[in-house]
């Protein structure tokens, strides 16, 4: 099973993602090298469970966001002492991009993704035309793409993603099938199946054609470092201090407020940082020295990631300072502001 550096810190055997390497080494966190087989967005866990069963000697992903659905698929693999399947919290689009070396795997399963149904919010949708080419460069030539979904709008999109795609073709004579007696029919599917829902099944496989590989894994760089001077105390700083949004290099950064710490002499910005495709809640700490200077640096809270985008929101809080007083300099600094 996983050592305790991948493990989620939440009671089960459930991995997460920011707290894995990037990229992960999936032989060592199996005990094995086997074919990696991944299930997006498990459920239940009744399909992942049956596949881990059925192909014994195969490494077993699933992959979930909800809790709830995590727990239980973790529950479900220990009951059913499975050794080849592990549980991984996160984004999906994360997890392949950041943590799949290119080409690393042979099975991909997407069983009834959230069709996003209201206005405004289909953007959220798992599958597009983007999200197949990351996967095409993550999967093996001649990897099988199995999809079902029971949302007629839904499959209407799937249908033309897959279609347009360069990089799979499908194993079927048709795009896709209405019915499939071959798998598992999960709990889920059954309900849908029940109450009238017709469902899409498409059976895809990852041919030879060349996917450019622009999903570049992020580099995690130095913990963030600046020693300055400033005429302002921290209370000033404080009282100024107002939530702001910025955009650097394609880096959303947010200044959500700012909070006094019980200890003194230290102030803590709460901060959200999103570059593709990692998303990080954040605290800058500002501390003010013995000897009247200032240090502004990252915070170890949360098991932060010092990317790209974090130095950038440190030397963002770092000009805002610089602004409120232009006396403020920098004597020492280890930001790293290129890629």
């Amino acid at each position: 099973m996983c050592g305790e550096f991948y493990n989620s810190g939440m009671g089960e055997d459930i991995l997460h993602y920011a707290r894995m390497p990037w990229p992960t080494d999936w032989t060592a966190v199996f005990g094995r090298e086997a074919p990696l087989l991944v299930e997006i967005g498990f459920g239940g866990g009744q399909f992942l469970v049956d596949l881990a069963q059925k192909r014994p000697s195969t490494n077993i992903l699933g992959i979930e966001i909800s809790l709830p659905s995590l727990r239980k698929g973790a529950k479900k693999v220990r009951l059913a002492q499975l050794t080849n399947t592990q549980v991984l919290q996160g984004d999906s689009k994360a997890v392949l991009w950041l943590q799949c070396l290119p080409q690393s795997l042979a099975e991909v399963y997407i069983n009834f993704p959230d069709p996003w149904p209201k206005a405004g919010h289909q953007q959220r949708r798992l599958i597009s035309d983007t999200f197949l080419h990351l996967l095409a460069t993550r999967m093996q030539d001649g990897g099988l793409l199995d999809i079902a979904t029971d949302h007629a709008d839904y499959a209407e999109v799937i249908t033309a993603c897959l279609e347009r795609t360069p990089y799979f073709d499908s194993r079927l004579s048709t795009t896709f099938v209405n019915q499939d007696e071959t798998r598992l029919r999960t709990k889920y599917e059954t309900k849908g199946l029940q109450e009238g829902r017709l469902c899409h099944y498409y059976k895809w496989v990852r041919n030879t054609a060349l996917a450019p590989d622009s999903y570049a894994i992020l580099e995690e760089l130095p913990m963030p470092h600046v020693v300055m001077t400033s005429p302002d105390s921290l209370e000033t700083i404080a009282s100024r201090f107002t939530a702001q949004t910025l955009e650097l290099d394609a880096v959303n950064i947010k200044f959500l407020d700012l909070y006094q710490s019980t200890r003194p002499g230290k102030l803590l910005v709460e901060t959200y940082v999103r570059e593709e495709p990692f998303h990080q809640r954040v605290c800058l700490e500002m501390r003010q020295r013995r000897q009247g200077d200032f240090v502004i640096s990252l915070a170890e809270v949360g098991f932060p990631r010092p990317t790209h985008g974090i130095h950038l929101a440190v030397h963002a809080l770092v000009v805002w300072l610089q602004s409120q007083s232009p006396e403020s300099r920098v004597l020492n600094s280890t930001l790293k502001l290129t890629e």
